[in-house]
């Protein structure tokens, strides 16, 4: 495996930073695999952990390959319309970077996170808080060899009107990415951050362990959209988690429509008084693919609120899951949770499991569970057959009818390549 001592000497990298690469190894070697969710296929000997690439200043010299994934999910259209911000990257570096001076005006930081570490010395207080590098076997691997991501920080009392947003690429065969996000909203600010993940090519197996720390202060309010399209040789390890002040909003809105196995449960620890959390989450999986995924919220203040909600489709021999847990803590009182997950299955060899826990040591809370597994009915097949749809296009508004209740709060370009993204894992050529 590489040398992180080495790897953070080459970057330039503080002190603090090596020597947590350095605590985050060891500890990767001594943890445990997972002892629960989908079986992992991992080969950490034959993984290439870091692949830097030179900075490219204008999407003019991107590779035409990348251009192209661009286009499929509509970025040129978002730039003429003046979005805040666009980075993309690339493996392991952030390669094309276009933020709106009139954002970066108004005192907004948005950095690629290998910059940021070395220039702010703040940014040790946020770094690997919220997920500490011996959280799990993969925070450990994670915070051993990250590289690229990015920082984003809204001052005090800004709003930031229009979606900032990164996509990540993966190009190199057997590469892993391991992109380290951290989005701070301080008090009384507001965003949404849009992160879209792909990967165009493949001939082996390549690893994404992505981390997101999202810290939300007091009445701040924070959408974290993630649109994932990996391929179905990629298996995605993201962790995800963010901690809320008094007030504070936070909303989680994720579309998983790829990956040969995802693992995927972001947490929302709601610290302060009054704070929120909606956790709303889409996923598809067909062939042999393993979706597990799903949500976790610690209630902590009074009055707290969380909904965790999730739409799961499989056909063929793939597999849904949902995972969610609620737990409040004695001082919580008044506060409510909500779980729902609702699956359709297209084929009778297509799974799906829950795994709800609700945990609870206040009796002055609200807590509920819903759970349905489905399948599309023959009667609403015949009746659309009977207005002049083909099967496949039955089946195509049926699965967006289902997934439509999460995602119409997908911005609207966002929103028209999820159809796109479905119908072609339907087999529906448009």
């Amino acid at each position: 495996m590489i040398n992180v001592e080495e790897m953070s000497k080459q970057r330039k990298e503080p002190k603090w930073m090596t020597d947590l690469r350095i605590k985050s190894l060891k500890a990767f070697k001594q943890l445990p695999d997972p002892n629960f969710g989908p079986e992992l296929d991992i080969d950490y000997d034959k993984m290439i952990y870091y692949s830097p690439q030179e900075e490219i200043k204008s999407l003019k010299q991107v590779p035409k390959e990348m251009r192209d994934t661009l286009d499929k999910l509509g970025l040129p259209e978002f730039e003429k319309k003046r979005l805040a911000g666009i980075s993309v990257q690339l493996d392991s570096s952030v390669i094309y970077e276009d933020v709106l001076k009139k954002i970066r005006d108004k005192g907004v930081i948005i950095e690629p996170m290998d910059k940021a570490v070395r220039k702010y010395d703040w940014l040790k207080d946020y770094f690997a808080k919220l997920i500490p590098y011996n959280d799990h076997k993969f925070a450990a691997l994670h915070t051993a060899l990250w590289s690229g991501g990015v920082l984003v920080r809204i001052p005090k009392g800004v709003t930031v009107d229009i979606p900032i947003q990164t996509f990540f690429l993966l190009k190199e065969n057997r590469i892993s990415q391991f992109e380290h996000t951290i989005v701070i909203a301080e008090k009384g600010s507001k965003v949404h951050y849009i992160e879209g993940c792909s990967a165009p090519q493949f001939i082996q197996k390549p690893l994404h362990v992505g981390n997101v720390e999202v810290f939300v202060e007091d009445n701040a309010k924070v959408q974290f959209t993630t649109i994932q399209n990996w391929t179905d040789k990629v298996i995605n390890l993201a962790t995800k988690r963010a901690i809320l002040g008094k007030g504070a909003e936070m909303k989680w809105l994720s579309a998983s429509l790829g990956s040969k196995t995802t693992m995927l449960y972001p947490t929302t620890i709601l610290k302060g008084d009054d704070s929120k959390v909606e956790n709303l989450a889409v996923s598809f999986a067909n062939g042999e693919k393993v979706l597990d995924t799903g949500g976790r919220a610690i209630h902590i203040g009074k009055r707290t609120t969380s909904r965790i909600i999730n739409r799961s489709v499989a056909s063929e021999n793939a597999e849904v899951n949902f995972r969610g847990k609620i737990i409040v803590n004695k001082g919580a009182t008044g506060s409510k949770g909500y779980m729902k997950c609702d699956s359709l299955l297209l084929s009778d060899n297509a799974k799906s499991e829950a795994y709800p826990s609700i945990k609870s040591s206040n009796k002055e809370v609200e807590l509920a569970h819903e759970a349905t597994v489905g399948r599309i009915g023959k009667d609403k097949l015949d009746y659309l057959r009977s207005r002049g749809f083909s099967e496949d296009e039955s089946i195509s508004l049926l699965v967006n009818g289902f997934m439509e209740p999460i995602v119409r709060d997908i911005p609207f370009e966002y929103a028209i390549e999820i159809r796109r993204i479905l119908d072609m894992n339907l087999g529906i050529n448009n």
